[in-house]
């Protein structure tokens, strides 16, 4: 992976969402793996948003909370937690609109029903 300024928090997000999936393993709902990966970003001091809402415009409409991202890590850094059979193209795309709509850079999309987390984890950058 290429680093960039945008994802300098990466490599340690990435670390703590394994630490989730060694201790919880997959087969659970996203929303164990969320709070657990919360609780894991707060103890480590990293400062983060959690369902952060993401505002979209269509010409003279705009929509506060159209959309929630999931984690977004200073502002910079938006996470997308699934916990799915596989990972589909409307998850790719799901994330790509969260980056253009938070104005955040770089991105991670984690699959935590995956027997490996990094065989579930995809990276993207605008």
């Amino acid at each position: 992976m290429t680093s960039h300024p945008e994802d300098r928090y990466s490599n340690q997000v990435i670390g703590l969402a394994i630490k989730v999936h060694k201790t919880l393993g997959p087969g659970l709902l996203e929303s164990a793996y969320e709070e657990c990966f919360a609780y894991e970003l707060a103890k480590n001091e990293l400062p983060f948003g959690r369902q952060v809402p993401l505002a979209m415009q269509y010409e003279e409409v705009r929509l506060d909370c159209a959309y929630r991202a999931d984690f977004v890590v200073d502002n910079q850094l938006l996470i997308e937690l699934k916990s799915v059979d596989r990972l589909m193209p409307i998850h790719d795309a799901q994330i790509l609109t969260y980056l253009r709509l938070s104005g955040c850079r770089v991105g991670l999309l984690m699959n935590f029903n995956q027997e490996v987390l990094r065989s579930g984890l995809k990276r993207f950058v605008l």
